[in-house]
């Protein structure tokens, strides 16, 4: 009895051992594969990351604000115009500033940058309120200041009538989140009535100090009211503001209405109250300051449906009683623009206050966002859930392999016994049996599940496929929510300011196909104001044959000719022009990159085509080259910012017609004769290099390009180097790569 008990055990571990072994054996092809599938996940987000990602304006690690927020990035922007009816944006009113290289300003004026870089660090501004002092303007705003996470009320002056604007400092900050700082003036007080529903209590404020200091001057209603306004009209003063209190379909679907012989009380309420509460499409919430236009009563409210805050809508009020109040929708006159999360106010903008100046004229402030509510959130979800998705499908198709290749036998699962124990254990050698059962019809179907997956057919080869797809997609959505901000290609601020530019480029009808795709991509760039595209030969399309969010331009030439390109044209609004070959397709951030680079240093042609001319005789070399050298001296003209009104004059000036008679006569080298009439105008530096994250140059596929034939190519401009070289002197010294701290120039 000892005897057998002793070999039994041994027996036991020799099989444990056996199979763990075979076990390790059948592991290793599931981990080769869970390896190989991890580094095809990371190869396939790193591409995508490049190709698409990268173009966005993603957030710095080392800012202390503008960080992402789940309320958004709320801006604000000027508009102008003759009736509150009519507005139009800063940009298109030609408010220049020459210091920060604006020519002209664009909206937004104000961002979440202008109080952080005076050192109150904040992720948006919103909710603007005018108050003009003769030819000083005031604007006071939310602030969402970082360190608290709460809104604070900030205010800004400009003495320029809001082309630029100086952060004062915040006005008003208390214990909880304020909002909303609508800003009046009542017997020679200035008054200030924010938003502080966490009260539960609506407070006026007074100024000691304008604009800075405040004191409380009292509560006027004891209810959590939010964005209310005031509004003196028909002999009485009328407040309208919204419950917060309110849940459900009634959240931002509700409006009341209270009125009072005195912004300082005491209030009653409206008979009808509340005015709304179910709709919040109806724009109930109130989205600014109520206005009087040619005697009628003007309110904005907010429409509230999909997002918060989509978009304000106006109202113009028929009646309004202690007993009855009535108002019909009305055009906001304001032209929403088209290009989403590119625009600074692509995706919403809820709140606007239009006041008339001692001119006459209508001046308003209006917030805007690029994102909806909870985007940051949203991004976040979504790419958790493509990231866990694509891990799940490595796991799982790891675990199959791992298991169709491991066969565990029914001895794993129950050792044999020897018959002479039976007579003791029956009840257990019954269960061991019906578990070898089991195990055995589990290894049958696992062989034959095996059998099948490893055969070669298209049904199996389909089904790894779409495997394969759905992983590669989730792994996208991961990289995309995850690595890409906020997923839009912003414009960069010089000097705490936006601006714009107009797009040229030179066609003709063989590539009116290219011209279409290229008009419909870069219309999208923030910066891009309009698009002139020069028509040098054929039948010309109208202005209306492209998908465009900006106005394009139909220029028509009477000659066929390359110094078309540099023509100078008086219905060019921009300073700066950003020349660009319709064969030629870069992200919109390495555009906006390259327009930054440009303001900062307006006397240079910004490009992203270097060239390095050498030698002697001076010999026509690629952008390899340079790169070899370490090094460039010009850039081409077929991608590259430049000041319109230097550039153009010079080019058509007197003493560049020798110059331009040669490119007419060889079609080419229109780019090579700017550099050197840059470069024979100043002693300073006159090129910089932008490096594009990438870049296609479709020329190579098209059988009408002129630069087709490399080689040829490169000869013609050979010659031409040394033609202008003998007429106006010498290409400058050589800029080496990587000289800015941004490293765009790499």
């Amino acid at each position: 009895m000892a005897g057998r008990r002793a070999m039994r055990p041994g027996g036991s571990s020799s099989s444990m051992r056996g199979v763990v072994a075979r076990l390790v054996a059948a592991r290793s092809p599931a981990v080769s594969f869970l390896v190989a599938a991890a580094a095809g996940a990371a190869l396939v987000g790193g591409v995508y990351f490049w190709l698409v990602v990268s173009s966005f304006r993603l957030p710095d690690s080392r800012a202390v604000g503008c960080l992402p927020d789940g309320e958004g990035s709320w801006a604000i922007g000027m508009y102008y115009g003759k009736s509150p009816l009519e507005l139009r944006p800063i940009e298109l009113e030609g408010k220049s500033n020459g210091n920060s290289s604006a020519w002209p300003v664009a909206n937004p004026v104000l961002t979440c940058a202008t109080p952080t870089e005076a050192g109150y660090p904040s992720n948006f501004v919103a909710d603007p309120f005018l108050y003009v002092q003769g030819d000083t303007l005031f604007l006071f705003f939310e602030t969402k200041t970082v360190s608290t996470m709460q809104g604070d009320i900030g205010v800004a002056r400009s003495l320029d009538q809001g082309a630029t604007w100086e952060f004062l400092g915040i006005a008003l900050d208390e214990a909880w989140h304020l909002s909303y700082p609508f800003v009046f003036k009542y017997d020679n007080e200035i008054y200030m009535m924010p938003e502080g529903n966490k009260k539960k209590e609506l407070r006026l404020y007074r100024a000691t100090k304008f604009p800075l200091e405040w004191t409380l001057e009292k509560v006027l209603i004891n209810k959590p009211l939010i964005d209310s306004s005031l509004v003196q009209y028909d002999g009485l003063w009328w407040l309208f503001a919204s419950d917060f209190t309110r849940h459900g379909i009634e959240k931002n679907a509700e409006l009341e209405i209270w009125y009072s012989n005195s912004p300082l009380g005491p209030w009653n309420e409206h008979k009808q109250n509340p005015i709304y509460r179910s709709d919040k499409s109806l724009g109930a919430r109130n989205g600014g300051r109520l206005f009087i236009f040619e005697g009628s009563l003007y309110r904005p409210g907010q429409d509230c449906s999909g997002t918060y805050g989509r978009k304000v809508k106006l109202y113009k009020v028929e009646k309004l009683t202690k007993e009855e109040y009535k108002e019909v929708p009305v055009n906001l006159g304001i032209e929403e623009t088209k290009k989403g999360r590119n625009a600074w106010n692509g995706m919403r903008y809820h709140h606007i206050d239009a006041q008339q100046l001692a001119s006459g004229g209508w001046i308003a402030v209006m917030d805007g966002d690029r994102v909806p509510s909870g985007d940051s959130t949203r991004r976040s979800l979504f790419g958790y859930m493509g990231f866990s998705v694509a891990v799940a499908l490595v796991i799982f198709v790891g675990f199959v392999k791992g298991a169709i290749s491991c066969y565990i036998p029914p001895s794993f699962w129950v050792p044999l016994t020897r018959r002479s124990e039976l007579s003791r254990i029956l009840p257990v050698h019954r269960f061991n049996l019906k578990i070898r059962r089991y195990s055995t019809s589990i290894g049958r179907n696992i062989s034959a599940t095996k059998a099948r997956l490893s055969e070669k057919t298209w049904s199996n080869t389909l089904f790894f496929c779409v495997i394969a797809l759905i992983g590669i997609v989730n792994v996208c959505i991961a990289v995309h929510f995850l690595l890409g901000g906020n997923g839009a290609e912003e414009a960069y601020t010089h000097q705490g300011q936006r601006s714009q530019f107009t797009m040229v480029t030179m066609t003709y009808e063989a590539r009116l196909w290219n011209l279409k795709l290229f008009v419909e991509h870069y219309s999208r760039c923030e910066s891009v104001r309009e698009i002139v595209v020069v028509w040098n030969k054929g039948n010309h399309p109208t202005s209306d044959a492209f998908d465009s969010t900006v106005p394009v331009r139909i220029r028509v030439e009477e000659i066929n000719s390359l110094n078309n390109r540099f023509r100078v044209d008086p219905l060019i609004k921009t300073r700066a022009v950003l020349e660009l070959d319709d064969d030629i397709m870069m992200t919109c951030s390495d555009v906006e990159k390259g327009f930054k680079v440009w303001r900062e240093h307006p006397e240079r042609m910004v490009g992203f085509y270097p060239r390095m001319i050498d030698g002697d005789p001076l010999q026509y070399r690629n952008e390899r080259y340079a790169r070899g050298k370490k090094g460039y001296n010009l850039i081409l003209t077929g991608a590259a910012f430049m000041d319109s009104e230097f550039a153009f004059s010079k080019y058509w000036s007197k003493e560049a017609k020798e110059g331009r008679d040669y490119v007419h006569k060889n079609f080419n080298c229109e780019d090579l004769l700017m550099n050197f009439l840059y470069a024979n105008a100043s002693s300073e530096r006159t090129v910089e290099y932008v490096h594009p994250a990438w870049a296609i140059d479709t020329s190579k596929l098209s059988s009408v390009a002129i630069s087709r034939d490399t080689q040829k190519h490169y000869d013609i401009r050979t010659k031409c180097l040394a033609k202008f070289a003998s007429i106006y002197g010498p290409l400058p010294q050589k800029w080496l790569f990587g000289m800015r701290e941004d490293g765009w120039d790499k």
